[in-house]
């Protein structure tokens, strides 16, 4: 079942943010997050906040069913353009995540997006992106799609090998998310991006190999590489402790990093943030930069996370508790905590040291100052970035970015 969410303190009923939080909104972005919560099976790696139909069955009736989820959804957007108030920036972003949208109709996603757009407006260059799995679409439904006005799409490929795909439980068949991104390309999608996962348990070099290579040979501009992390709770986890399964080490997962690094770059893709590369600066996920550049955005459904100038706050989880509080007329909310000064340099250092272009040395205190003097002697910061003011890993700080950070944060 999906972890629990953090402590805090209670959201106001009518969802209310501080003034402060508004507070020098039109010098930041603005993007919006739909969390679709639902999955035809749960595969064995995942703990996000995902049902499949067995696990809602009895748990919150004709609330928690997928087929009035797009006008419960919606009621949160209209929530949002009543605590924002005159806000008046139009939404830059729009990512549909989950779970597996593509469960829903191609008009309910649609939908969804409409009401941002009649709510708050979409900026001219706006980029609306949905997650798809791979057997949920079709040349029709992604035809629907971006006639509704979505921009790019990514598909959850994770693996071009079966017997991988098996042991995570993925039900898609090898070489249908390539021919996706043909599909997706004939219905005028400009960007596409597919997701890959390395480090699988039986997952050997050849077989990582050949997934790089079917990802790259698709097409896309944009791939996603993430080492798998085993999440305690998930049938994968417990696979592993049975013995069912090895588990892959950390030796392993660097080696596997530095094989997509290679042979992603030998392709034309260009890494803009530890774990993404893309083929040029338009098809970067510009949602994806919000978050890790601190900007503001609303996440709509069960467990989303949303931030706004310093407020970070949390949806119940449950599709039925959460379909619950808006037809009452509450907020979903489930809890809020206001970051402090503090709080928001050390996210900044954690989440754009991450990026290819780094973080600004000022943000650093003296013992991260010499942390950094540290890192660069030892080969994990770039010295040209250093001598213009910012910390910007190397590849080998690549691998180590959690321990640079740690460092640079103290």
């Amino acid at each position: 079942m999906p972890s629990a969410l953090p402590d805090g303190e209670p959201v106001p009923a009518d969802g209310a943010l501080p003034a402060s939080a508004l507070a020098g909104a039109a010098d930041r972005p603005l993007g919006f997050y739909l969390h679709v919560p639902y999955c035809a099976t749960r595969c064995g790696y995942c703990d996000f906040n995902t049902y499949t139909a067995t696990e809602l069955r009895g748990t919150g009736g004709v609330l928690a069913s997928r087929d009035n989820y797009a006008e419960t959804l919606i009621d949160e957007i209209r929530l949002a353009r009543k605590v924002l108030g005159d806000d008046p920036r139009p939404v830059r972003t729009v990512f549909v995540g989950g779970g597996t949208p593509t469960l829903l109709a191609a008009g309910d996603l649609v939908r969804m997006l409409a009401a941002v757009r009649e709510e708050f407006g979409l900026a001219p260059d706006a980029e609306v992106t949905t997650e798809a799995n791979p057997e949920s679409v079709d040349p029709a439904y992604l035809a629907a799609l971006r006639a509704g006005g979505f921009n790019r799409i990514s598909f959850g490929m994770q693996s071009a090998r079966q017997h991988v795909l098996k042991v995570l439980d993925r039900t898609h068949t090898p070489g249908r998310p390539e021919a996706c991104v043909a599909e997706a390309r004939a219905a005028g999608f400009d960007h596409v991006n597919l997701d890959l996962i390395y480090g699988t348990p039986g997952e050997s070099d050849d077989d990582w190999a050949a997934s790089l290579d079917a990802a790259i040979g698709a097409g896309p501009d944009h791939v996603s590489a993430y080492a798998l992390i085993v999440e305690e709770g998930t049938q994968l986890a417990r696979r592993i402790r049975r013995g069912e399964v090895p588990m892959t080490d950390d030796d392993v997962h660097a080696d596997r990093y530095l094989m997509a690094e290679n042979t992603l770059s030998v392709a034309g893709f260009d890494w803009y943030e530890v774990s993404n590369w893309a083929t040029s600066e338009a098809g970067r996920c510009l949602h994806n930069e919000l978050y890790w550049r601190g900007a503001d955005w609303w996440g709509a459904g069960p467990g989303a996370h949303s931030h706004v100038g310093g407020v970070r706050w949390w949806n119940v989880r449950h599709p039925g508790a959460y379909a619950a509080a808006l037809a009452e007329g509450r907020s979903p909310g489930a809890g809020r905590e206001l970051l402090s000064d503090e709080d928001r340099r050390v996210e900044r250092i954690l989440l754009e040291l991450r990026l290819k272009e780094g973080v600004p040395l000022a943000l650093l205190h003296t013992q991260g100052h010499a942390a950094a003097r540290r890192a660069l002697a030892d080969g994990l910061l770039r010295p040209g970035p250093y001598e213009e003011g910012r910390a910007a890993l190397t590849l080998r700080g690549r691998l180590l970015a959690d321990a640079v950070v740690r460092d640079l944060v103290d």
